[in-house]
């Protein structure tokens, strides 16, 4: 194997995916940054093959960067993003499940094309490609799994009952696995971050009402005065995936807003 320790971060070529690309390879880690790449038409758009691939050239300039089309919802292609990372990098040793999407609407008005989606892209996505990663994560002797949650994962918000649901079962799904792949020495934790500038808040959240409005709402509402960053993410994620002797833990990155 290499020195430098290889990660796959699904849904990596935009926010909070990005910045943790960012701090792996700052960090000096090897990555492949999988995503979508389709600039599939949901609440907000997706991120594009034109995305992915200007922000694998962007962090090139960090360090040893690959990218690769993945589907989290589909087994195939999750274990073709995981064979492309070991062809790329000859290893794969930390696998960053960060793929996601939000939906919002009273339970009365949510469809089940909606509720269906968000649990299939949010946990399933966990699912399947933790099974494809799994053989080779259990040859390296330094492995770690990071999947992002959310504090909407510890807390409750109306009209967010398939969000906060998803990302409650991802919080749960991180803790049996700690337990389950210990033995391997496969450390299992859950980011959880608390409100990013994305593509979730500015452009669907928030309804198009621009970066000024979010800056100042967060001022009002997170403790510590701004919202987080996708490099808090970044480094969080490094933390989570490097730190020996932590599992099983759901960390929040979230300016005082959760425990």
């Amino acid at each position: 194997m290499g020195d430098a320790r290889v990660v796959l971060v699904t849904g990596g070529a935009r926010g909070i995916g990005r910045g943790i690309a960012q701090s792996f390879l700052e960090a000096g880690h090897r990555v492949m940054v999988a995503d979508l790449g389709t600039g599939a038409d949901w609440q907000y758009s997706l991120s594009t093959s034109a995305e992915l691939d200007a922000t694998v050239q962007d962090l090139r300039e960090m360090g040893e960067v690959h990218g690769t089309a993945v589907d989290v919802t589909s087994a195939e292609s999750c274990r073709a993003a995981v064979a492309a990372t070991v062809e790329a990098f000859g290893q794969l040793d930390i696998l960053a499940n960060n793929a996601g999407v939000v939906d919002t609407g009273p339970i009365d008005d949510f469809s089940e094309g909606q509720w269906d989606r968000i649990f299939d892209v949010n946990v399933k996505g966990i699912y399947l490609m933790t099974a494809a990663a799994l053989p080779e994560l259990r040859r390296s002797d330094d492995a770690a799994i990071v999947n992002t949650a959310s504090i909407a994962g510890k807390m409750g918000v109306s009209n967010m009952s398939a969000y906060c649901g998803s990302k409650w079962a991802a919080i749960g799904i991180t803790q049996s696995l700690a337990l389950e792949l210990a033995p391997d020495g496969i450390r299992v934790n859950a980011l959880c971050p608390g409100i990013v500038g994305t593509a979730m808040w500015l452009d669907h959240l928030m309804a198009g009402e621009g970066e000024q409005a979010f800056e100042d709402r967060m001022k009002e509402r997170v403790p510590l005065g701004r919202p987080q960053t996708p490099a808090d993410m970044g480094d969080a994620a490094v933390y989570l995936a490097t730190a020996r002797n932590v599992t099983g833990v759901a960390h929040s990155v979230a300016g005082g807003m959760a425990p």
